[in-house]
C-alpha cells in the first residue's frame, strides 16, 4: 500500500511540475501577444492515460480534458463522473459512436459533416443535453479547393477524414446552429502536415482566426478557437486561440498503444 501511495505521490508531483511549466509557457505567450492570461483555456489531452491521471489533474485544478477514442474515453469518463470536468471529444467521430460520446462529452471539437450534425442532434434531444460543437477545419484542403470537379472530389474525401475545407465552414455552421440540442461554439484545427500551411503553424492559426471571424459575423457566440498543441501552443496564442490542447507536455511521452 505504501508503495502504491508513493507512486501516486510521485506522479502527482510530476504532473504538477509539468502543469507549472505549461502554465508558464501560456502566460509568457499571452504576455508577448498583449493578451490577458484568462483569455486562453488549457485543455489537457488525456488519451492513452489512465483515469488515475485524470483524477490527479482534477486535484491540481484542471477543468478541461480531451479524448480522441470513444472506446478509451467512455469508461474513463464514467470512472471520473464525480469530478468537475468538461470532456472534449477531439477525434474523428463515426456516427455509430455518437450515442456513447454524447453521453459524456460536453463539447465535440471534430464536427466535419452534416451527417454527424444530424446524429449528434438526435442524441442530444434524446438525452435532454446540449452539446457544444466546434467545426474542425482542414487547412490542408484549402490548396485544392476551387479547382475542377476532380479536385473538388479530392477535397471532399480528405475533409471527411480530417475536417471540412474552409469553404465548407459557413454551411456547416448554419446546420449546427439550426440543429436542436446543439450549440455552435466555434472552430478547431490541427496544424497541417501538407498544403500551403505545412511547417507554418503561425500562418495556419492566423488563417483559422480569419475563418472564425467570418463565422462570428453570422454567429457572434461562436467565439471559441481551439488550436495549438504541446509543440506549437505559443503560435496558437499569438494568433488568438482561445483554447490550446496539450497532452505530451503535461502527461509525458505517450505509452505505445497495443
Amino acid at each position: 500500500m505504501a508503495g502504491r501511495l508513493a507512486v501516486t505521490d510521485d506522479r502527482r508531483t510530476q504532473l504538477a511540475d509539468n502543469l507549472a511549466r505549461v502554465e508558464e509557457r501560456i502566460s509568457d505567450a499571452c504576455a508577448k501577444a498583449g493578451r490577458a492570461r484568462d483569455e486562453v483555456t488549457l485543455i489537457v489531452v488525456t488519451k492513452t492515460y489512465p483515469a488515475s491521471d485524470v483524477r490527479l489533474l482534477a486535484e491540481l485544478g484542471v477543468r478541461h480534458v480531451a479524448e480522441n477514442r470513444d472506446q478509451d474515453a467512455a469508461p474513463k469518463a464514467a470512472e471520473c463522473a464525480d469530478l468537475p470536468l468538461t470532456w472534449h471529444f477531439v477525434g474523428q467521430l463515426q456516427t455509430n459512436k455518437v450515442r456513447s460520446v454524447a453521453g459524456y462529452a460536453g463539447i465535440v471539437q471534430s464536427v466535419d459533416r452534416a451527417k454527424l450534425v444530424t446524429a449528434l442532434s438526435r442524441e442530444a434531444v434524446r438525452t435532454g443535453r446540449e452539446l457544444g460543437c466546434l467545426i474542425q477545419v482542414a487547412l490542408d484542403a484549402e490548396a485544392e479547393a476551387g479547382g475542377n470537379a476532380g479536385n473538388t472530389a479530392r477535397v471532399a474525401a480528405r475533409a471527411d477524414r480530417g475536417g471540412v475545407a474552409p469553404d465548407g465552414v459557413p454551411a456547416l455552421g448554419e446546420a449546427i446552429a439550426a440543429a436542436q440540442g446543439l450549440r455552435l461554439d466555434g472552430v478547431m484545427t490541427v496544424a497541417p502536415l501538407s498544403g500551403p500551411y505545412a511547417g507554418r503553424q503561425l500562418a495556419a492559426f492566423e488563417r483559422l482566426m480569419e475563418i472564425s471571424s467570418d463565422l462570428r459575423a453570422n454567429h457572434p457566440a461562436a467565439n471559441m478557437v481551439s488550436a495549438g498543441m504541446s509543440a506549437d501552443l505559443e503560435d496558437a496564442v499569438a494568433a488568438g486561440a482561445t483554447h490550446v490542447r496539450v497532452g505530451t507536455a503535461v502527461l509525458g511521452v505517450r505509452p505505445r498503444l497495443g
